[in-house]
């Protein structure tokens, strides 16, 4: 597998103890049509200028939409990415939505689609949660607060 050497950490910190347990409580509420469970991140060394978050969104609306992206004042830069094996390579790429169809849920989690948080401001430190709100094309905003679990954590209740 090709592999470039700046890829190694965002991989390493996406993929890394994807079944370590947790003794974090995700939250999850239900808010404008939509279910958003087993939200995570995990923890970071000091100077990690990124992380992923994690969880599952389900649709129990009655009509389709499409998360847009997030933001977080956590973070200088927040995007929806795509991890996928392409030709023997991993690859890491932003999207421009995740379609939402009605009855349907989409896992965001290590080693596929996240939540990508770019130029942290801080090192995000087990026990604290932060802030993060997704945007959707016609639900809007939804405001949570995502548990910072262990590094490698996988998020416990799966």
């Amino acid at each position: 597998m090709k592999t470039s050497i700046r890829t190694i950490p965002v991989v390493l910190a996406l993929l890394g103890g994807a079944f370590a347990a947790s003794d974090i409580p995700a939250q999850d509420i239900q808010a404008k049509g939509f279910a958003i469970t087993h939200a995570f991140t995990r923890a970071t060394p000091p100077g990690a200028k990124v992380a992923g978050a994690f969880m599952t969104i389900e649709n129990q609306g009655k009509d389709s939409d499409r998360l847009l992206g997030a933001s977080s004042p956590m973070a200088g830069l927040v995007e929806i990415h795509e991890m996928a094996m392409a030709g023997g390579t991993m690859t890491m790429r932003p999207v421009k939505g995740i379609d939402l169809k009605p009855g349907t849920k989409v896992d965001l989690a290590p080693g596929g689609y996240h939540v990508m948080l770019e130029d942290l401001k801080q090192p995000l430190k087990q026990g604290e949660t932060i802030p993060l709100t997704l945007k959707f094309e016609k639900a809007g905003a939804v405001d949570l607060r995502i548990p910072v679990e262990a590094m490698g954590a996988g998020g416990g209740a799966r």
